[in-house]
């Protein structure tokens, strides 16, 4: 749990991080070694630096290291784990749903680990969502428009077996739907990333929640005009947070845009876990001011509440997660990790 310098407790939800895998051992090609050397670019670019990996460690971390990066040395309280498979790149998958499971299971009160599927695998796609459901139980899934699969460079959430797909995940209840619509990863294509389809789906799944991770950047206009009128759009945060480091003033730029449109209840922290560590992420978030001009010309201020509600009162809202149920079963049960 977070303490802030005033000493008030912050429950915080990591709403977007991973368990990747992107080992030379694990890589099927040149494009996994692509994808994660892209990965580690942007770590070293905006990461400050003492925060900095060695490229081995990041290619392939333990599960020691996410329980002490996170919930130890670390803020976070409660983490989302997104699945990646990216299975033209990796062979074993890049973020696989069955190995974080089995990474999660000493603190299975701190973890809710999301699922993926493929919408190109027509009917199979349709069958492995029930299959995740039924072994899993999920409450969301992550989708990659942008992921390569045989001669497809990319999908559309808008496309007729992405449709199938959410009908199901509405009549099983998976209600969260996590979509990469963020930077461009080598060897992706940017117009795959395209947020643009967002706007279709929300408007026909109004029980499902979509929430944009990355909040559409470079496209942050195109997300705001999306997410002010589709009342199921919300922006994750992972990304547009490390800017806080490495561009303070453009980072205030990007919150104030984001609080005028989108509002501060549908804004989720996000680390991006291991691409940055949550510590330095939640200490100058809880510590930032957005700069006096911009404020006034948006007329919106970053206060301790919409903090909070961004940190993790949101994330806590769209899983049903009852915090102070959860405070109390995370102190009776403190994250422990292997002997060093």
């Amino acid at each position: 749990m977070y303490i802030t310098p005033e000493g008030k407790e912050i429950f915080v939800v990591d709403g977007h991080i991973h368990f990747w895998d992107g080992s030379p051992e694990n890589q099927r090609n040149i494009h996994g070694k692509q994808f994660i050397e892209c990965f580690y670019a942007y770590h070293n670019a905006l990461s400050p630096a003492e925060q900095r990996w060695e490229k081995s460690h990041f290619e392939k971390y333990s599960a020691d290291d996410v329980y002490r990066d996170l919930f130890i040395d670390g803020p976070d309280d409660m983490a989302i784990i997104q699945t990646t498979v990216l299975g033209d790149f990796y062979k074993t998958g890049f973020g696989c749903i069955k190995r974080s499971h089995e990474m999660a299971a000493r603190a299975k009160d701190r973890f809710i680990i999301n699922g993926s599927y493929d919408p190109r695998d027509g009917e199979q796609a349709l069958e492995y969502i029930h299959f995740m459901k039924e072994t899993y139980d999920i409450k969301g899934v992550k989708l990659y428009t942008a992921e390569w699969k045989g001669e497809s460079k990319g999908w559309k959430l808008n496309d007729p077996w992405a449709y199938k797909c959410f009908e199901l995940l509405d009549k099983l209840g998976i209600r969260n739907v996590h979509i990469h619509k963020g930077p461009t990863i080598i060897p992706l294509n940017k117009d795959a990333f395209d947020v643009h389809d967002v706007d279709y789906c929300a408007t026909d799944f109004q029980n499902l929640n979509f929430i944009v991770e990355h909040c559409g950047q470079p496209r942050l206009d195109d997300f705001c005009w999306i997410a002010v009128q589709e009342t199921n759009v919300y922006g994750g945060l992972a990304v547009v947070l490390p800017f806080i480091h490495s561009r303070p003033r453009y980072f205030g730029e990007m919150i104030a845009e984001l609080l005028f449109w989108v509002g501060p209840d549908k804004l989720l922290f996000s680390s991006d876990y291991a691409i940055w560590t949550p510590k330095w992420l939640v200490e100058k978030f809880w510590a930032y001011q957005i700069p006096e001009d911009i404020a006034a010309e948006r007329g919106v201020q970053l206060t301790d509440e919409i903090k909070e509600k961004i940190l993790g009162l949101n994330a806590a809202k769209l899983y049903d997660i009852d915090i102070e149920d959860r405070k109390a079963k995370l102190r009776a049960d403190p994250v422990r990790i292997a002997a060093e």
